[in-house]
């Protein structure tokens, strides 16, 4: 393929050795309960344990400290209300800058609480996509900060990509590695990695039906903005962007979609069997490598999932706020 994509497996391994003193090699588990329900062998990689409790801190780690000192003296900046804003501000800590994170009113408590904790400096903007984003013009503006948005930026895709190297060095006769996809920046990483690495795997895209903007975009060759989506994986509510599009149109191998009541089912069976807490992202991997879609997957015996995170509010578990 003649274009440049946002990565490549160089890119990859230079943040790998870049987050190395900050990162966390996240475990690889298995579950013979988990094998028996797929048909087939699986190996959850478990980003639940990821600093900031999902793989978010890979991408923010190696933007942040990717920064020449003049830039990152100047500190960083983002809008987020959810994991890029704790990991962003936790990469700005750890480096001595300064972070300023964008987050509109209706974030969570906790949320604001963890990105507070940090550190950082949250500016609070009305809840929609506009607004957070000329509010984080503005900041950027006013203090010269670098802007680092959550997943289309080169060395976002990069940091993420490091899941791959460490997945495919541990378990490097796989057939296939699934992962959740919202914005695209954590399968862009890996799918770049892993098409250098071990060209044969296929990579997986995992969506929730009712967010399905991947799915449509794949099948219609063009990108297709996400408009009105509703699902409980909040996590991957975002439209593809322009550095995460090309990849997924060009090198990912499929999107399956799964419906709310199969990501529930998951979630909960991830908590019950395997004792791990996951958020409903990461339980739309689990359902997808569930699924009879995946089963018409040729050759796909080995299978990576890639648990997203697990930032869950545990008093809004979903199997007990849904109705029946």
């Amino acid at each position: 393929m003649s274009e440049r994509y946002a990565a490549d497996l160089a890119a990859v391994r230079e943040a790998a050795e870049r987050i190395r003193p900050w990162a966390i090699r996240t475990p690889v588990m298995t579950s013979s309960t988990m094998d028996a329900r797929a048909g087939r062998t699986l190996f959850f990689k478990c980003e639940t344990f990821q600093r900031v409790g999902a793989f978010k801190f890979r991408g923010a780690c190696n933007a942040v400290m990717k920064l020449d000192d003049a830039s990152a003296a100047r500190g960083v900046a983002t809008h987020s209300s959810g994991n890029h804003a704790q990991a962003l501000a936790l990469a700005a800590k750890l480096r001595g800058i300064p972070a300023h994170v964008v987050m509109p009113t209706s974030a969570p408590a906790i949320k604001k609480e963890a990105v507070l904790g940090y550190g950082a400096n949250v500016i609070p903007c009305a809840p929609t996509l506009a607004a957070r984003e000329e509010t984080a013009a503005r900041v950027v503006a006013e203090t010269g900060a670098t802007l680092i948005p959550p997943y289309d930026h080169p060395d976002v895709i990069a940091g993420q990509g490091t899941i791959a190297l460490e997945l495919l060095e541990e378990i490097p006769d796989l057939d296939a590695i699934v992962v959740p996809i919202g914005g695209g920046g954590m399968i862009s990483g890996i799918a770049l990695a892993a098409r250098e690495l071990a060209p044969r795997v296929k990579v997986i895209a995992a969506e929730p039906a009712g967010a399905d903007d991947a799915a449509r975009s794949k099948a219609g060759g063009v990108l297709v903005p996400q408009t009105g989506p509703k699902t409980i994986a909040d996590g991957l509510l975002t439209s593809l962007g322009s550095l995460t599009w090309p990849v997924v149109r060009d090198v990912v191998d499929r999107v399956i979609t799964v419906d709310e009541d199969a990501i529930v089912r998951a979630m909960r069976l991830v908590f019950e069997r395997m004792k791990l807490v996951i958020e409903p992202s990461a339980a739309v991997g689990v359902a997808v490598a569930l699924s009879d879609a995946m089963r018409e997957v040729e050759g796909a015996q080995r299978v990576g999932v890639v648990l997203c995170g697990g930032n869950v509010d545990l008093d809004r578990l979903p199997w007990i706020t849904r109705p029946a």
